[in-house]
């Protein structure tokens, strides 16, 4: 790879997971009352889910498809960033991509079946507890609770990464901040209200950051003939000014 192509693939990545998960979140809230139909009886969430079937089925999809874009972006962001660092967000980024496809396949996966199957009525007592224990395991626990703090990590480390060498400073701030409002979406389970208002309003946060961002990253670099540094040389490379054959500083090295 050249050393823009990593920067650009991130910001694709970036990019279409923010778009897909406004168009998803949007969508979903239209037709389905999505999340505030997650705090109604199984029995309501699976009535209007068999109404919008397939609507909602396919929102979903698009919210997984989102969700599995971290893992690239984070695979590409971690390359830019380079060094120990970089390996970290790769890592958290795979990981916040996978926890949270899997609790957001079960809408796509399973719920349709569970919503039919609760029309029987020798079957809906089974229906509607099967449909709880997802929502439990692979929903508030795996994919929202573990999900959040994954994501909130994952930002807060892009941003201290690469926002202060490539973006204005406000920019890794939004960051920390979205990051932090996400994470706070792990005491909702708690009953703690507020928490869920701060979480939601984190992820529109979250969202814009992502498409700024990717803006940013898309654009070519300016060279500074001052500190010239060698093609494909890493953003801990580049703000320690090794030019040279000397051991490159890692980001988390700098001052």
């Amino acid at each position: 790879m050249n050393s823009s192509t990593p920067r650009r693939l991130a910001a694709a990545s970036m990019a279409l997971a923010a778009l897909l998960a406004i168009a998803g979140f949007t969508a979903l809230g239209s037709v389905f009352d999505y999340p505030t139909i997650l705090k109604s009886g199984t029995a309501d969430i699976l009535t209007l889910h068999r109404q919008h079937q397939g609507a909602v089925t396919g929102w979903f999809l698009v919210l997984a498809i989102s969700a599995a874009l971290l893992a690239p972006a984070g695979i590409y962001l971690g390359r830019v960033a380079g060094g120990t660092l970089g390996r970290w967000i790769a890592a958290i980024g795979i990981a916040a991509a996978t926890v949270q496809v899997i609790g957001l396949s079960r809408w796509v996966l399973l719920v349709p079946g569970l919503s039919d199957a609760a029309t029987d009525p020798s079957r809906t007592a089974e229906a509607h507890h099967t449909f709880e224990l997802l929502h439990l395991w692979l929903g508030t626990v795996l994919g929202e609770t573990i999900g959040y703090a994954l994501t909130g990590t994952f930002t807060v480390l892009v941003a201290f990464a690469l926002t202060r060498g490539l973006a204005p400073r406000w920019m890794t701030y939004l960051g920390y901040a979205a990051g932090a409002l996400i994470v706070t979406g792990v005491i909702i389970p708690l009953g703690v209200e507020p928490a869920g208002l701060s979480n939601f309003f984190g992820y529109i946060v979250w969202c814009l950051w992502l498409l700024a961002l990717a803006v940013i990253l898309w654009r070519p670099r300016t060279a500074d003939p001052s500190s010239a540094t060698p093609t494909g040389a890493t953003l801990s490379e580049r703000d320690a000014g090794t030019a040279d054959d000397s051991p490159p500083i890692s980001v988390e090295g700098r001052p």
